[in-house]
């Protein structure tokens, strides 16, 4: 998969393109499977994390895309695309159950007075 930074995310994205906003903290592409699905993964230490390498990047975790019809699940790693395999139900509710869990007690911290 290749990249491109940009300030602003196209509005029709190239197949094979990771397009990463650095100043918005977005990186978007187009569904590997092909099927034409947006998938927005936001760069927060309680989302995706990037790492440039220079002439490829990668994304932390894998993009599950449970809420599309395709249901795909991958990696991308410097640049490279692995397909895995498709989570049950059980296992996405608990997987959203512990971003949620991440989130709040990141969140909370952050208010915490002394």
């Amino acid at each position: 998969m290749k990249h491109k930074f940009v300030e602003f995310i196209p509005e029709i994205l190239e197949p094979g393109v990771l397009y990463i906003s650095i100043k918005y903290s977005t990186a978007v592409h187009a569904c590997v499977c092909g099927c034409g699905n947006e998938v927005v993964t936001p760069i927060a230490p309680t989302d995706w994390s990037l790492t440039f390498h220079g002439d490829s990047v990668s994304l932390h975790p894998s993009i599950g895309n449970w809420s599309f019809d395709c249901q795909s699940h991958y990696w991308i790693k410097k640049g490279q695309v692995t397909h895995c395999r498709k989570w049950d139900n059980s296992k996405v509710d608990a997987g959203r159950k512990k971003d949620k869990k991440t989130k709040r007690r990141k969140f909370r911290k952050r208010w915490i007075i002394f």
